[in-house]
């Protein structure tokens, strides 16, 4: 079959919101797959991914037995962006500090950005998701808070020097409001990465594979019934016609 573009892979952290965010990427017309957070840096840098996203997750980063990821990845020449849970072992890898501060947010709260390459052209003052418990209080060497509330002192980081960002609140949920554009503004202008897929580019690159892998001949399908192999099916007769 045709070969899948490179793609910007969400790593799971137990999240709720996993497969939304590689929903929200691939709306932004970029390839993308969720993959668990147990991989090596050598097994996710073997799908030479666009970008690397760290999602939400239920943990705090405090529970002995918290979900961790290879911190490996932070040193490699790879864009980066924490979302909630995955903005705090972001930050926490990269020599930041998170602290339970008895202060928690949940739902809609009202967040304050300052200029930056991730709030670019949106309203200063927005409404965002929350969801958590634990806080940054303390960005990392080298980044700078672009976005604060009343209860989190570091909403928002960008890093000066490399292609990496990060926010406490939810940007893959409709409830925030300017979501997808704070998403698009890591992906096109902090990663720079360039629109290049779209559902229609993976159907036409699997029907013109199965085409050349049954060349003249003819092709039998078996048919369940089910959602697989009724897809299977429409792209091998969209692709040999009558021969099937």
């Amino acid at each position: 079959m045709a070969k899948l573009p490179r793609p910007v892979l969400v790593i799971d952290f137990g999240a709720q919101y996993a497969q939304l965010i590689a929903r929200r990427v691939r709306e932004a017309h970029l390839y993308s797959e969720v993959v668990p957070h147990t991989w090596s840096a050598q097994r996710i840098m073997a799908e030479e991914p666009l970008a690397i996203i760290l999602s939400g997750g239920p943990a705090s980063v405090y529970v002995e037995d918290a979900p961790v990821f290879d911190e490996a990845l932070l040193a490699l020449d790879v864009p980066v962006f924490g979302i909630c849970y995955g903005f705090q072992v972001m930050a926490a890898g990269l020599g930041g500090r998170v602290d339970r501060t008895g202060l928690r947010e949940y739902g809609r709260t009202s967040l304050q950005t300052v200029d930056s390459a991730l709030f670019a052209g949106q309203p200063a003052v927005q409404s965002v998701w929350m969801s958590h418990g634990d806080a940054v209080v303390e960005a990392p060497p080298g980044c700078e808070v672009v976005a604060t509330t009343g209860a989190t002192p570091v909403a928002a980081f960008v890093h000066r020097d490399k292609p990496m960002a990060g926010v406490q609140f939810h940007p893959e949920v409709a409830r925030t409001e300017h979501g997808q554009a704070i998403l698009q503004r890591f992906l096109y202008d902090i990663a720079g990465l360039t629109p290049n897929w779209s559902t229609e580019g993976v159907i036409d690159a699997q029907v013109e594979a199965i085409a050349a892998q049954v060349g003249g001949g003819r092709a039998v399908c078996g048919l369940s019934g089910g959602a697989d192999s009724a897809v299977a099916s429409a792209l091998v007769q969209r692709a040999i016609g009558d021969r099937l």
